[in-house]
């Protein structure tokens, strides 16, 4: 392609709506367009690059055996509500485009496509003889995104393989979960990127074991907690640890002590002269079910420890069933306003005590009249610790679970791991951190969906039988952008070579000079027709100025037929490390092709 005929403007200020680095330069360099938000048009140069992550992404899952189909984007409502899921997608997590047709039938536009296959499944899959079975595709998913950012990275519209396998048992499941496992380290590793596997939460979309693959990245959204020694890495929302030891109580009897100002744990442990790993804090939460009963929880926990909302959320859900529900809408830490609604009297916010009285709640049919008590592990075993005195300016110290407090008779694991903390696998190992970019999500679903809605095949005895389901997705756009995000300098985009949207381009300095162009014409053919991707840059530009957007661009080798051309060569800059060199003219084709399978092998 010639520079002078492509859809080609690059912008030398970074737009205001960009916040990282990738998302500046994919708009600097004419790579993508916004056109609402969250919404983004993929120019000539995208789409060169999203094809070829594409057809990477293809060929590893066609190599397991997954068969390639396409899905339809728009889905019924009641095809969600079989599962379970409308009231999730539309209010809890809002994440679902959702709409009414002429006929007044509610559709969504697909996030994801659990539902739509497992109905296939349903109708065409009869015997255990066509099983297992795993179909995949390459598509658009829309996600109604509370705030919409950072390009590509989360935006409402964005390109992605989905894959869903069916199985007879869970030993079939696991195989295809390790195929997978396998397949999507080899689409990073062929796309040139630096990645870690994390165990990670299954989320909404649900099941046991699931494992997120991220791209590490200072402007990750996503902290990543793992070990040196390589046997264990999570996603922070997922991840487990051992807490730090807890130091002596300094406390032998229970008494009430005057604590004014100590609303926080720092300040708290000050006047005291103790350890946080001896304090017992309480924290409140408002969960709301899917039958809309709001439940009040109060959380203990070590001071020195912080809540988990994922784990928490995932706790609570496990016991929806205790108030007539499926599942939580909503999980917040409730704010003035939000007690206002059902708080009979002030909160001793900051002094409250693990037996806070249920009389705090005022009667209502919407609000549940007791306060769901759970403690976390890290508290069940702490003695004469200090905790609230459910009076404002006041704590108590030397308290003892079952003689001051009852204990409460759910113990939960709500803490978040952290830095530093020592690995569960060995002690002697502390848990490190790093920012990654989630691009891949693998999950074994189990029976999750098939049970929900009744997909069931015939087994071997003539049983019939829910299928067990996996599922696998992996962001095809945000691969694309997490690239760049990963490997950039001060000059712009350096592109891996493997999903680069073209491998070289001729920089021509001047185009007045005959013998240039018609060195820069004859190599633009050349290496076009031995398969080096070539663009030609045969503007009427300053070379400066071609120089400068070749490297914002980031082309993998950049090729000036100059100066040297009295010796019979051509400066090759290679875009990675800056570092320049002279070729004979007609070395430029073998050398070229020799660098390009090196860097993508």
């Amino acid at each position: 392609m010639r520079l002078s005929q492509m859809l080609f403007v690059t912008l030398r200020e970074d737009p205001a709506e960009a916040e990282i680095p990738s998302h500046k330069l994919l708009l600097r360099a004419g790579y993508i367009r916004r056109i609402g938000s969250g919404i983004y048009a993929y120019l000539p140069l995208m789409w060169r690059v999203l094809k070829k992550v594409s057809q990477i992404v293809r060929e590893e899952m066609d190599a397991t055996g997954a068969q390639e189909c396409l899905l339809p984007q728009l889905q019924p409502a009641d095809l969600w509500r079989e599962s379970g899921r409308w009231d999730t997608y539309t209010q809890a997590e809002g994440i679902m485009f959702a709409m009414t047709d002429r006929q007044q039938r509610e559709l969504g536009l697909g996030p994801t496509h659990e539902e739509v296959i497992t109905t296939i499944a349903k109708d065409m899959i009869r015997s255990y003889r066509q099983l297992p079975l795993h179909l995949y595709q390459i598509q658009t998913k829309f996600r109604d995104e509370i705030r919409p950012r950072f390009g590509l990275m989360r935006g409402r519209e964005f390109i992605m393989k989905d894959g869903y396998s069916f199985h007879t048992n869970e030993e079939s499941l696991k195989k295809t979960y390790q195929d997978m496992a396998q397949a999507y380290s080899n689409m990073l590793r062929r796309s040139g990127l630096q990645f870690r596997a994390v165990d990670a939460d299954s989320g909404a979309i649900g099941g046991s074991g699931s494992q997120e693959f991220m791209v590490l990245a200072e402007a990750g959204e996503d902290e990543v907690l793992y070990t040196e020694d390589g046997q264990y890495a999570a996603n922070v929302e997922k991840a487990v640890s051992m807490p730090a030891d807890v130091e002596p109580s300094p406390f032998a009897t229970f008494e009430k002590r005057e604590t004014p100002g100590t609303e926080t744990i720092d300040k708290l442990c000050k006047v005291l002269k103790c350890s946080p790993t001896q304090v017992v804090k309480n924290v409140l939460y408002q969960a709301v079910y899917d039958n809309g009963i709001t439940v009040l929880v109060l959380v203990s926990i070590r001071g020195d420890q912080d809540v988990n909302q994922v784990k928490l959320l995932n706790e609570l859900t496990k016991l929806a069933g205790n108030y007539q529900a499926k599942t939580v809408l909503f999980l917040t830490v409730p704010d003035a306003e939000a007690q206002r609604k059902w708080a009979a009297k002030s909160l001793p916010l900051g002094y409250m005590a693990p037996d806070l009285a249920d009389d705090y709640i005022a009667g209502s049919k919407e609000v549940n009249s007791k306060f769901l008590r759970l403690v976390d592990r890290t508290a069940v075993d702490l003695t004469n610790f200090v905790t609230g005195s459910n009076e404002s300016g006041y704590h108590v110290v030397g308290a003892n679970w079952d003689k001051e407090f009852p204990l409460p008779a759910t113990v939960v694991g709500v803490r978040t791991a952290k830095k530093g903390d020592r690995a569960v696998h060995n002690p002697e190992q502390t848990l490190q951190s790093a920012r990654g970019i989630e691009v891949g999500h693998i999950f074994q679903l189990g029976t999750k969906y098939s049970q929900a809605m009744g997909a069931t095949y015939t087994s071997e005895q003539g049983e019939e039988m829910p299928f067990v389901m996996g599922c696998y997705g992996v962001g095809v756009s945000r691969l694309a952008q997490s690239a760049v995000e990963q490997s950039y300098d001060k000059d712009g985009i350096i592109w891996p070579v493997a999903i680069a949207p073209y491998h070289a381009i001729i920089s021509i300095p001047n185009i007045s000079d005959s013998q240039q162009v018609e060195v820069a014409e004859k190599l633009y053919a050349e290496l076009n027709q031995s398969g080096i991707e070539t663009l030609l840059d045969d503007r009427d530009e300053r070379a400066g100025v071609k120089f400068k957007d070749a490297d914002l661009i980031g082309i993998p080798y950049r090729i000036v037929p100059g100066r040297s051309l009295k010796s019979g060569k051509v400066e090759v800059v290679e875009r990675a490390t800056h570092k320049s060199q002279e070729i004979l003219i007609d070395e430029v084709n073998s050398t070229l092709k020799q660098w390009i399978e090196a860097a993508i092998n």
